[in-house]
């Protein structure tokens, strides 16, 4: 006879439809290694599957027709058919196993029959099994015995999807993994497909971290899902993926898989902006903003319409600034702006306007004293914090509490040269404005002057003789511009030691004479051999003589008097 349905070949592709999503199954050229969830086929000449099989194949399903011999080998009549397959069923649950056909039929779940029709018949007979199956892999098993006539067998396996009876949740899909794109602010999901043969779709939730709440994004049947709407605010979310059964039964998530949006949302603009005049400068105030990392302060110079550009110009972590750069007697306006950790600015604040006053400077800080060999003491400072130095036009010297000199702003040192050697001297410096307003003295700095090296250098080209009972004395104007005057001594020699006298001094009169001279009677000169001294002294009182330096001297022969 020629088979009146089909029987199936070792090139055949077949199409694995029972009770899951669909899946294709290409079927090897032997029985051996068929690929679940096809079954394994085998043909008996004989009514009880005893013996070695005529023929083995895979077959997609059992739906059989036969009205002849079902293969080469195999008789038209008496032989059998066995039917196995070995698949997971994932979680498991209620299922419907259906036999249909003309004479023996028997299924077994695991080596358990199930289902038990095994007699000759001429007429379609059938039979369901509703029974619940475990979660994991478990064998399928459909034997068929055809004694005479037509040979029809058709045996299906299908999960039971009413919500009455279905009560058991899918297993959790595996394998999710998330991919985020910064650029165009999108979350690429993908996660293994599920192994529930009642499989609905899949459920996709987010959850912000830090909150318990899921919120569901999307329902597909696919295994891939895209987020376009995340908020770019920096912050983290997690995602899990849940499958859904036919009755509604919903898996467990997956594992959380985390992701960190980029931050591209300004914070807040600050609030609360206020500005109060006075020393050191213009205080600007306002309200924290959450979430910012730094503020950034601008400021416009106001002038009856023609102000300057607005210009930034601080940064700070804090809500407080002053400003001490603004001018006084000026106009101004001012506004904030908040920053993110991310760079994120605000739109800058309301403004806030400040009429500015005049205030004495704050005092010079950082005085040092110190002692210059050959000088002096040399001053040094650094100049007040505020105002601007536009506004400061001098700094006023004290020493000892007396009032020493005045120099230009642009100066921060000061050489004092009217000092006395070994003298310990005090000092202060404050600051002067252009309406002559005068700040606090600084911190007082003291230093004591080189005992030596102070007084003015040697006279030179001094020269002397007797001009009768006269003494004439002539020297070159020395060069120091702080010598005030000379000082004249007489010189005698006792037991080896000169000693001096002072005989008097002589004023710098005219700054253009090269030469000074000094001239004094002697009155009664005894003959004797002495020196006379001419030495220079500052405004300070240094000399040569006070100090104990060399000095310049002539010796003159006294000529006894004549008389």
């Amino acid at each position: 006879m020629i088979p009146a349905r089909r029987t199936a070949t070792a090139a055949t592709v077949v199409l694995a439809t029972a009770g899951g999503l669909l899946t294709t199954a290409a079927t090897p050229a032997s029985a051996a290694g068929c690929t679940s969830p096809t079954y394994t086929r085998q043909f008996f000449a004989n009514t009880t599957l005893s013996g070695t099989p005529k023929r083995s194949d895979c077959d997609a399903g059992v739906d059989e027709y036969w009205s002849g011999s079902p293969a080469t080998g195999v008789p038209a009549d008496n032989f059998s058919v066995r039917w196995t397959v070995t698949r997971d069923f994932g979680s498991g649950g209620p299922f419907s196993l259906t036999v249909k056909g003309q004479d023996g039929m028997r299924v077994y779940l695991d080596g358990y029959r199930k289902i038990d029709l095994w007699k000759g018949t001429n007429t379609t007979v059938s039979k369901t099994a509703n029974l619940t199956i475990p979660a994991g892999k478990h064998t399928l098993r459909v034997d068929y015995a055809n004694w005479t006539g037509v040979a029809a067998v058709k045996f299906a396996y299908t999960p039971i999807t009413s919500a009455t009876y279905d009560k058991v949740r899918p297993l959790a899909p595996t394998g999710l993994a998330v991919s985020y794109d910064k650029v165009a602010n999108k979350a690429q999901l993908t996660w293994a497909r599920n192994k529930e043969m009642d499989l609905a779709g899949y459920r996709v939730y987010r959850r912000q971290a830090g909150t318990g709440t899921w919120v569901r994004m999307t329902t597909t049947t696919g295994t891939s899902y895209t987020d376009t709407t995340l908020p770019q605010t920096g912050s983290a979310y997690y995602y899990e993926v849940r499958a859904l059964d036919k009755a509604g039964n919903e898996s467990y998530g997956t594992a959380d898989v985390p992701v960190t949006t980029v931050d591209r949302t300004a914070p807040a603009v600050p609030s609360g902006v206020a500005v109060r005049d006075g020393q050191p400068g213009v205080a600007v105030t306002w309200n924290a903003v959450s979430g910012a990392a730094h503020y950034l302060l601008y400021r416009r110079w106001e002038n009856d319409g023609m102000s300057d550009p607005v210009e930034q110009v601080g940064k700070v972590a804090a809500t407080s600034w002053i400003d001490s750069t603004a001018k006084e007697n000026l106009y101004y306006s001012y506004w904030v702006a908040a920053v993110d950790a991310a760079g994120n600015r605000s739109a800058l604040s309301p403004s806030a306007y400040v009429e500015r006053g005049d205030f004495a400077p704050s005092a010079p800080t950082a005085l040092t004293a110190a002692p210059r060999t050959g000088e002096g003491i040399v001053l040094s400072w650094s100049a007040p914090s505020v105002p601007v130095a536009q506004d400061l036009t001098s700094y006023r010297i004290y020493c000892d509490g007396r009032f020493l000199h005045e120099v230009p702003a642009r100066q921060t040192s000061y050489l004092d040269t009217g000092v006395h050697g070994g003298t310990s001297y005090r000092y202060t410096v404050t600051a002067v404005d252009v309406m002559n307003q005068e700040s606090a003295p600084s911190a007082p700095a003291t230093a004591t002057a080189p005992a030596t090296g102070l007084a003015p250098e040697p006279v030179a080209g001094l020269r002397g003789r007797m001009n009768g009972t006269d003494i004439e004395l002539i020297w070159q104007r020395n060069a120091e511009e702080d010598v005030d005057h000379y000082d004249v001594y007489r010189g005698v020699l006792v037991d080896g030691t000169w000693q001096y006298d002072k005989w008097g001094w002589v004023r710098q009169t005219w700054v253009d004479e090269p030469t000074l001279s000094f001239v004094r009677d002697l009155y009664e000169p005894q003959g004797e051999t002495a020196r006379w001294a001419v030495i220079a002294v500052d405004g300070a009182g240094n000399s040569r003589f006070t100090s104990g330096e060399e000095f310049s001297y002539v010796t003159v022969t006294e000529v006894e008097n004549p008389a």
